[in-house]
């Protein structure tokens, strides 16, 4: 598995990082393994047997091929989602501070419809393996200057004082037969939400495992297997 961490403005290079993936903690001996699919409160997971790259408040479980992407603001140098990418399409993870009893992400579906058609682009609602998404359309500038459909499906999913937000990109976007593993992904991955007071729908902070912050310091120019 790959690990890069990349600027999220294209103007920046990206600098490249590796990391080994490493196990989520039991949360305590006596937890058994989860009979329901997941995501996961961290804090409940206890031993599973799956094998997860720790990114703080995000346990994550890759995809057999995919690379785990930090997107990072250069001005501020704060991370803001995890990119999991692959050849046929990614999947963004964003984690959020949430209600205890709330339902986050119905206060916030529409203001994402809502930005995107101020963008140009539609936001359908539907029902889906994870409950009610949003499937999107924009219009977007190719590379070579032509314009282009890009295709988005937006899932939410409401925790324990978490909403984690996850985008399906590209082919997982459209194609059902292609999320399968992605969406199979989500369901193995586990969110940390601290015992830390956050206002409600600030993000959860995402750490770097060590290896990766030596290797992806400034200068930093490689990629590594991990």
């Amino acid at each position: 598995m790959k690990f890069r961490r990349k600027s999220s403005t294209p103007e920046t290079g990206a600098a490249d990082a590796a990391a080994g993936e490493t196990a989520a903690p039991a949360a305590g001996e006596a937890a058994a393994t989860p009979a329901e699919p997941g995501p996961y409160d961290a804090d409940e997971l206890g031993d599973d047997g799956v094998t997860r790259v720790d990114l703080g408040s995000m346990l994550i479980a890759p995809v057999p091929g995919s690379e785990l992407r930090i997107q990072v603001d250069e001005r501020s140098q704060q991370v803001q989602s995890v990119l999991m990418a692959g050849a046929e399409g990614a999947l963004e993870l964003r984690a959020f501070s949430a209600p205890r009893n709330g339902d986050l992400w119905s206060e916030i579906r529409p203001q994402l419809a809502a930005d995107m058609a101020r963008r140009g682009g539609t936001a359908t609602e539907r029902q889906g393996r994870f409950g009610t998404e949003l499937v999107c359309q924009l219009t977007v500038k190719t590379p070579d200057g032509r314009t282009g459909q890009q295709p988005s499906r937006i899932v939410g999913i409401n925790g324990s004082r978490w909403m984690l937000r996850a985008t399906f990109l590209g082919q997982p976007a459209v194609d059902p037969e292609t999320a399968g593993p992605w969406e199979d992904a989500l369901t193995r991955l586990a969110v940390r939400r601290g015992e830390q007071a956050m206002p409600v729908g600030d993000p959860l902070p995402v750490v770097l495992p060590e290896q990766a912050r030596r290797i992806g310091g400034p200068g930093a120019g490689s990629s590594q297997d991990g």
